[in-house]
């Protein structure tokens, strides 16, 4: 299959007319099941074909997604048309970073293969589950989401290129909903895993943990609006990361932005010493991880602050020519109907050496947040809201409180950063980041607990 593959692709590449031609063929295997309180809501099993053909002319760029597979050839003249309409008028000079072909046939390295496990065996795991939750003290609804797929990837350009990948992910959320009069709040036990269906297995006490937490939180304090200091947990942390800082870090955007290109030019300081920040495309498994990103580059682990001090960017192989930075494999698509754009893959804070106590130590009032329901960003000013929250007083964790917001600039907070912790963790979520429309692409995040100065918090005012 994969020869046959290669050999069609090999004949659609001759039929290019530009300076650049790339082709992207997948297969793709996915299963969902969707719970929402007593009932189940959805159940679903799609099989896809499809491909894409990607050409350079001039500077312009066509782009021809396709789902039959012998209209490769076609599809290659049309998007070399396409180019050629644009080119002749744009004429702009775009090279792409030179990168070494490569022929590799990646077979899956899986653990516990999702889509080896009847669906019959899936939904009497998550109706489980949703029992589970939905037997807790004042939970009055659920929601109860899974998702796998199985992916067999052809990539071939006109460089000589030829890769073969074999992919799976899954993930899923397992949600306690509690309502107390006017109050509705939730928490959430979650999993994905890039390898290992072994992850959605043996979840009870954390679905456990996760009611009690929603129905503590029903009775809890809202959180007296002020400054203070924070400690995240390494949830809150690498989704902070993420989206506060890793997706400015992302060069296609970055050039396109002169103020922010400055703010992140190589060499500016915006933390200790301890302060280390990487993407990663090679630490496994996650759901981030590849051995190629959808241009056929090699994954490799990029620092983007190292000692406190911005070192790198994130770049596609035309990004790394325009900012004359190295290529480092974060061209991604989301599938064969999307082109490559410049997306992160585990995006971490490296672990430093405090202990959790150490942390705690010296906090008269401030307050500890764990995990995350994601949040806003605006150019370097973020909102975050935690999944839970807690006082700390005198060292120690205390009340739990509610309606927690996160405010600053990324810059600042980093700057504020003044303790990492040694408690480093990988977090793999279900879903996934979203850009450009392309949504939800795998991603993970990693982090220890950190220590944060002066951060603002929103809630009743005092």
């Amino acid at each position: 299959m994969q020869r046959d593959m290669r050999d069609l692709m090999s004949r659609g590449l001759k039929n290019s007319t530009a300076e650049y031609c790339e082709i992207r063929i997948e297969e793709t295997e996915e299963t969902t099941v969707r719970f929402r309180g007593h009932d189940i809501e959805l159940v679903s099993q799609n099989i896809s074909v499809g491909g894409n053909v990607r050409v350079l002319y001039k500077g312009a760029w066509g782009f021809v997604s396709f789902n039959r597979l012998d209209d490769v050839a076609k599809k290659v003249e049309e998007a070399c048309a396409q180019a050629r309409i644009l080119g002749d008028r744009l004429n702009k000079d775009i090279r792409l970073y030179p990168v070494d072909p490569v022929e590799d046939y990646v077979q899956g390295d899986f653990k516990k293969e999702a889509f080896a496990v009847p669906l019959k065996d899936k939904i009497e795991l998550l109706e489980g589950y949703n029992k589970l939750i939905l037997g807790s003290p004042e939970i009055t609804s659920s929601s109860v989401y899974y998702m796998d797929r199985h992916t067999h990837l052809h990539f071939a350009n006109s460089d000589g290129t030829y890769v073969y990948q074999e992919k799976m992910d899954l993930g899923g959320s397992l949600t306690a909903i509690a309502t107390r009069d006017r109050l509705t709040v939730q928490e959430s036990a979650k999993f994905g895993s890039n390898r290992d269906y072994g992850v959605a297995l043996g979840l009870e006490n954390e679905i456990k943990e996760a009611a009690r937490a929603a129905s503590d939180m029903l009775y809890a304090p809202v959180v007296q609006a002020g400054q203070y200091t924070v400690v995240l947990d390494p949830d809150m942390a690498g989704l902070f990361v993420h989206e506060a800082f890793g997706h400015l870090s992302e060069s296609d955007d970055l050039d396109e932005d002169e103020r922010m290109k400055e703010l992140l030019k190589i060499g500016t300081r915006y933390g200790s010493d301890e302060l280390d920040i990487y993407d990663s495309g090679v630490e496994g498994p996650n759901r981030g991880e590849s051995k190629y990103d959808d241009e056929g580059v090699p994954m490799q682990k990029t620092y983007l602050i190292e000692g406190g001090i911005v070192v790198g960017h994130l770049h596609s192989r035309e990004s790394a020519t325009k900012m004359n930075e190295s290529v480092t494999g974060n061209a991604r698509a989301l599938n064969y109907r999307f082109p490559p754009i410049v997306r992160m893959r585990t995006t971490c804070i490296a672990p430093g050496k405090h202990t959790f106590d150490e942390m705690l130590q010296g906090i008269s009032l401030g307050v500890y947040v764990k995990g995350g329901y994601g949040g806003q960003t605006n150019g370097e000013m973020f909102t975050f809201a935690p999944s839970r929250a807690y006082m700390i007083r005198n060292g120690a964790i205390a009340e739990m409180v509610r309606d927690v917001n996160l405010t600053g600039n990324v810059f600042d907070t980093l700057r504020n950063i003044d303790m990492i912790g040694c408690d480093f963790e990988f977090k793999n979520t279900p879903g996934g980041c979203g850009k450009a429309g392309q949504s939800p692409l795998p991603v993970a995040q990693g982090s220890p607990h950190i220590r944060i100065q002066k951060v603002v918090i929103g809630g009743e005012e005092k």
